[in-house]
């Protein structure tokens, strides 16, 4: 009984989305403490109880596994670090409409759409009041270390390592060839562009989301170069506000066509149930 209870307490502690909390909640404070977010403390806390009030009443209907509270928790996270709007309604939508679609949109039981970004999509083109800011964090050194190092730490845990380093490998190389070799400007002026917060928030946690890119880590390589070269493109050429976000809205689509093309095991967040499935049946 002790030993059970011990294993399963074990297993919990070993579930990856207590790292992204635990990440994700300390860059929100460092914006509260030290970039001025203080004035839309309200606004997160909408964002928060909206996703998990939502999540439970959905899993209430449905899948009766209470303990998604956690992956509401993440998704609402990202929504307090990317999202920026004035309206508090419209934070509310899009944390409804992030957590509503995993439950509504959903092809073979995995849901299509990163939560968060769809969340933003609809908060942008539903209402017109809202947007992403990629200059909010600014480009401190220091600042990129931090996300670079914890992201590491985390999408290491995920096992979603080889998508941020294909994305940032395929994108970065792109940007200097043009910047730096063919444009002849300053290194610093890429290592800017590189180290921006909003940039390496989305390669370390929104596209390394397990449960909404693809299965086989072909297909993820393979994902994240086509994502990356169509995010150079849209920024470097047609000069698109936020395209990182819109891009990946339009591509996610094409994870299920992946998945059937490139046969892997569905990813699944419940370690302790991935656990039960690989023992040998006992009667």
């Amino acid at each position: 009984m002790i030993q059970n209870k011990v294993s399963n307490f074990s297993t919990q502690l070993n579930d990856p989305r207590y790292f992204q909390i635990l990440y994700l909640g300390s860059f929100l404070l460092y914006g509260i403490a030290y970039l001025g977010w203080d004035n839309e403390s309200f606004k997160f806390s909408i964002i928060l109880a909206t996703a998990i009030v939502t999540q439970l009443t959905f899993a209430f209907f449905t899948t009766k596994r209470y303990s998604s509270f956690k992956s509401a928790l993440i998704t609402a996270l990202g929504l307090c670090l990317l999202l920026k709007t004035g309206t508090i309604w419209v934070a509310a939508l899009a944390s409804f409409v992030a957590i509503a679609s995993k439950f509504l949109i959903k092809v073979k039981n995995k849901h299509i759409f990163n939560p968060a970004n769809i969340g933003i999509i609809a908060a942008i083109s539903l209402t017109g009041q809202a947007w992403v800011s990629p200059g909010q964090w600014g480009s401190n050194t220091i600042l990129w270390f931090f996300i670079g190092a914890a992201g590491l730490m985390m999408i290491l845990k995920v096992g979603r390592l080889d998508t941020t380093i294909a994305f940032l490998l395929t994108f970065g190389g792109f940007l200097f060839l043009r910047q730096v070799v063919y444009l002849g400007w300053e290194p610093t002026v890429w290592l800017h562009k590189m180290s921006n917060g909003t940039l390496l928030l989305f390669a370390f946690f929104m596209i390394t989301d397990p449960m909404t890119t693809p299965n086989h880590k072909h297909a993820r390589l393979l994902w994240a170069i086509i994502l990356a070269t169509a995010l150079f493109i849209a920024s470097n050429f047609f000069y698109l506000q936020s395209s990182a976000i819109w891009l990946l809205f339009l591509l996610s689509p094409i994870t299920p066509v992946f998945d059937k093309l490139f046969k892997a095991k569905k990813y699944e967040w419940n370690l302790q149930r991935q656990l039960d499935k690989s023992l040998p049946k006992t009667n």
